[in-house]
């Protein structure tokens, strides 16, 4: 089990790395019920990808573990895959990311989040999670890796629930400030939202290339293993 985690915490360090959905939270905490709001985006984000995890470890089942320890060549191919299109990804993102971060807007939908309800916080937040171009990718690589390792059920989902807990520190961190400094918070979260903003397609970019060559090195050593 300690093998395994040591394969997927940096996938899960990646998914913690969220610039946007750090963004989201924040502004959801400046609502007139911000706390409450806040926990809803929480359970939304947590629910998102344990989901996502779950299914693919259903999907991937026992005998994903091929013989000798090695992961099945379709665990391979999957990575492959998922590394191409990280890659081509950050490609896309770093030609398109503004030349001045001055100018770097924030998506329309952002600026009604403050009228959201409850319901629909949390669909944003599932969406931000298991429905992102980076952190999916990711998390279906990581569930892969679980579901490839012959561990128990109970090791594969124990393992998986250490791995959203660190892929949610990103956005647990705002909730933590915010639920123990309330209204103090205010000032340090709108810069902590003015630099994510900012710099997000940078910082998207380079993570995408980064996991996208990781996925990539990955899934050829299964393949030629």
């Amino acid at each position: 089990m300690g093998e395994v985690l040591g394969d997927v915490l940096g996938l899960a360090a990646g998914v913690a790395v969220s610039p946007l959905p750090i963004v989201a939270i924040i502004i959801v905490l400046a609502t007139p019920r911000g706390r409450v709001n806040g926990l809803v985006f929480a359970t939304g984000w947590v629910v998102g990808l344990s989901a996502l995890g779950a299914v693919m470890l259903a999907i991937g089942g026992q005998e994903s573990a091929a013989t000798h320890g090695q992961p099945a060549d379709w665990v391979g191919a999957l990575k492959l895959a998922l590394g191409v299109a990280l890659a081509l990804f950050a490609v896309r993102l770093w030609r398109h990311r503004p030349t001045d971060v001055t100018q770097a807007q924030l998506p329309k939908w952002m600026a009604a989040v403050d009228r959201f309800t409850p319901g629909k916080i949390f669909l944003l937040a599932l969406v931000l999670s298991a429905g992102n171009l980076k952190n999916a990718p990711l998390t279906i690589a990581a569930a892969a890796t679980i579901s490839s390792s012959g561990l128990p059920v109970g090791e594969q989902i124990a393992t998986l629930a250490i791995f959203v807990f660190i892929a949610s520190i990103g956005l647990l961190t705002p909730l933590g400030v915010f639920l123990v400094m309330g209204e103090r918070a205010k000032n340090m979260l709108g810069n902590w939202k003015e630099w994510a903003a900012r710099h997000n397609m940078a910082v998207m970019a380079v993570l995408f290339f980064v996991f996208g060559l990781k996925l990539l090195g990955d899934g050829i050593g299964v393949l030629i293993s």
